[in-house]
């Protein structure tokens, strides 16, 4: 059976995943300055013989046929990017990068399709079709590298008419793994707002224009478009996590700088939501005699799982894992630039579970002390490869 070719072979490749996935998370590079990972990869696709381009300067795109013919194509999707977190593990694989650290599991997603490419050119005698392996940079960090890539044209040549992804999920137990079908991740956009008065001694408020209390108006005015605004059946996020005065305590400043995030799941709404934002802002900070610079720096849209598509791989995860082993997702109002992919082609992005709390592995994702249970890794590398080959249709 296929199955047990692929679970067998899963356990012929784990060491070296998990060899893999150590030398990665001990050398994490930043988005879009992937050069070594990138290297690493193309090394490894290499010594197997599997083809491979390169685009978004980092990105890594190899192809596996199958012997057997067949016009279907699906790709399978992995990102490399860390991010700029300073890690609090200590271990041997500890990022040898002051600074910079795989926190957000994509050593995992890179060392998993490692791992299934290897799967798969194993078993070429034995499938029709082909597999798309992409290697994608800069899901951190906008505009994301899933934008830049499918404009080099990752989707064409042969064009999929499926792409599937995973990503690491500490919350669930290792071993399983979770799927939602429709809208699962949010859109987010970026905020960075300059609030100009005029500054002066505290003691002479009178004689100033005051943008620490502008701004103070203007955030908890923002809510407002949230609580009154949205539709309350909507999920609608607005955060703002920096608030920069640098006056101080008998010193109002000239300006205030502020950044934040907005996300929701619903295109119209998210258009119509940045204009409201923008405009009270502006028209507040005017009304109390200052002004206002309100930026918005376009994020991800919304990420959706075909239906279809993913009612297919959730059944795949059944017959490899087990019905006991595959948990059903809520909405998750973090993004994903594999939304992009999900936007202009049949997409399916399920959740691995990567939690352990005797290892110690369920810190959330962003968290210096995130770490993963390598054991995942004998379900990822497996998994995708049977999904793979089932919706090939072999």
């Amino acid at each position: 059976m296929i199955k047990d070719k692929i679970q067998h072979l899963a356990g012929d490749i784990f060491n070296e995943v998990v060899g893999f996935r150590q030398h990665i998370h001990a050398n994490p590079e930043l988005s879009f300055k992937e050069f070594k990972t990138s290297q690493y990869i193309q090394d490894q696709l290499s010594a197997w013989g599997i083809p491979f381009t390169t685009m978004a300067n980092t990105g890594v795109v190899g192809l596996i046929t199958g012997d057997l013919p067949s016009d279907n194509v699906i790709a399978l999707r992995a990102d490399i990017d860390a991010l700029p977190i300073l890690e609090a593990n200590d271990k041997p694989y500890a990022s040898k990068n002051p600074g910079v650290m795989h926190a957000c599991g994509h050593d995992v997603h890179t060392s998993s399709l490692l791992g299934t490419a290897y799967i798969l050119n194993s078993m070429r005698a034995e499938f029709g079709g082909t597999v798309k392996l992409i290697f994608q940079p800069a899901e951190e960090l906008l505009p994301g590298g899933a934008s830049i890539m499918i404009a080099e044209g990752v989707l064409e040549n042969p064009k999929p008419q499926h792409i599937v992804g995973q990503h690491v999920m500490p919350l669930i137990d290792t071993g399983k793994v979770g799927f939602r079908s429709g809208i699962y991740m949010a859109s987010t956009d970026e905020l960075y707002v300059t609030v100009t008065g005029k500054g002066g001694h505290g003691a002479q408020p009178h004689q100033n224009i005051d943008p620490v209390l502008i701004s103070a108006h203007i955030i908890v005015a923002l809510q407002q478009i949230v609580s009154r605004n949205a539709d309350p059946r909507l999920p609608t996020v607005l955060s703002f996590g920096k608030v920069i005065a640098n006056g101080a305590t008998n010193i109002i400043p000239n300006e205030v700088k502020i950044e934040g995030t907005f996300r929701t799941l619903n295109e119209q709404w998210r258009k119509e939501a940045l204009a409201l934002m923008k405009k009270m802002a502006e028209g507040m900070a005017e009304s109390m005699g200052g002004s206002c610079e309100f930026r918005i720096a376009n994020g991800y849209p919304f990420l959706i799982n075909e239906e279809k598509l993913t009612a297919s791989a959730r059944g795949f995860a059944v017959d490899y894992l087990g019905e006991e082993n595959v948990v059903d997702l809520d909405i998750w109002m973090a993004a994903e630039d594999f939304a992009y992919y999900s936007q202009v082609t049949d997409a399916c992005f399920y959740r691995l579970g990567t939690g352990n709390v005797a290892k110690e592995t369920t810190y959330s994702v962003h968290h210096p002390r995130f770490d993963a249970d390598e054991d995942a890794l004998r379900t990822s590398t497996g998994l995708m490869a049977y999904i793979a080959l089932k919706q090939l249709g072999n």
